[in-house]
């Protein structure tokens, strides 16, 4: 169990106003632009810049490159899949990383999903939570100077890090289901779950106290969302992108998506999409599926963007992360840093 909490440094939230994050996803493949936006989130005042890994680019490489380019904001995985790296290998990753960044560094973890597990990594795609749980404590150990504990008979001793990593290095997990979630709250620093309902979002919370007490913790994790952005000048567009996020992660990245918001109570307007996207080719949200939008994203004008980035602070969230949309133009993306930018 950690018996880490989460300080507010380490965090990227001050002390003084609510947190916000940046994060881009491993559709975004330019690495200009996410240099770019890593860059800019800093001048603006962002907390934290997450860089989530797929089938594209190394987080690690692009990480390391930005943590040389930045000076104050926190910097983390946003978040890589435990089915890719050994423990000792995410370990090291995050003592080099927090030791580049000078102690700005924040290590995501989640579970990845089957076609990534098995379609690019080729292992089984078996008790995801198990093999979570099993990684995180691993590195926890690990990040905290003590050796590697054995899961099988060895000839040799077990080993610990050859370098000392800092002291309550922060931990996130990407837990979307009840057990995943109730996995951070026994081990992780902070919870960043993606499409998660706004509006659930008090049950999640209420599953990490939960297994938080459990076992033994008296702090739970930062809730950190992932948050789909879509900010324009003018509604269509702003809508446009909305759209794109709902209807490309429900209808081509595995039924992950689906099952869990069908499991929360929006098994129509999950079906309603799928009905008007039938060939995958389309990003179309009918009106049955609208509520969506407004429970899955902040999206809109400024004025309404950030009415609904409201909505998830006081849905719960201490530290909303942004995930702007990939194959968008600079200037697209500029204008939702800039609109969005917190304020002191």
């Amino acid at each position: 169990m950690s018996t880490h909490t989460t300080d507010d440094v380490a965090a990227g939230v001050s002390a003084t106003r609510r947190g916000l994050g940046i994060c881009v996803t491993p559709l975004e493949t330019r690495r200009d632009v996410i240099l770019h936006v890593a860059r800019r989130a800093e001048d603006l005042g962002y907390d934290g810049f997450f860089l989530a890994e797929g089938w594209s680019q190394d987080a690690a490489v692009l990480l390391t490159e930005i943590a040389t380019r930045t000076e104050r904001i926190t910097i983390g995985t946003g978040v890589l899949s435990v089915w890719g790296r050994t423990a000792g290998t995410l370990a090291m990753l995050a003592a080099s990383l927090d030791q580049v960044s000078r102690g700005r560094f924040v290590l995501g973890l989640g579970a990845s999903s089957p076609q990534l597990v098995e379609g690019l990594h080729d292992q089984s795609f078996t008790a995801p939570v198990a093999k979570l749980r099993a990684v995180t404590a691993q590195v926890r150990r690990l990040l905290d100077g003590e050796r590697v504990l054995p899961t099988a008979t060895h000839d040799h001793r077990p080993l610990r890090l050859g370098v000392a990593a800092r002291t309550g290095l922060p931990i996130y997990l990407a837990g979307l289901g009840n057990k995943s979630i109730q996995l951070a709250g026994e081990l992780a620093d902070g919870w960043t779950p993606f499409l998660v309902p706004r509006s659930w979002l008090p049950r999640g919370i209420d599953l990490l106290q939960q297994a938080g007490a459990r076992s033994g913790r008296t702090t739970r994790p930062l809730v950190c969302p992932a948050v789909p952005t879509a900010v324009a000048a003018d509604q269509a567009t702003a809508r446009e992108i909305a759209s794109w996020w709902i209807a490309f992660y429900l209808t081509s990245m595995g039924s992950l998506y689906r099952r869990s918001l069908s499991e929360r109570g929006y098994h129509h307007p999950v079906e309603a999409v799928l009905a008007g996207n039938p060939t995958h080719d389309t990003t179309d949200v009918p009106a049955a599926a609208h509520v969506l939008l407004d429970e899955l994203t902040v999206w809109g004008t400024p004025d309404t963007a950030h009415d609904h980035l409201q909505h998830w602070y006081t849905s719960g969230a201490e530290m909303p992360i942004l995930t702007l949309p990939p194959h968008r133009t600079v200037a697209e993306l500029d204008y939702m840093l800039d609109t969005m930018r917190p304020h002191p």
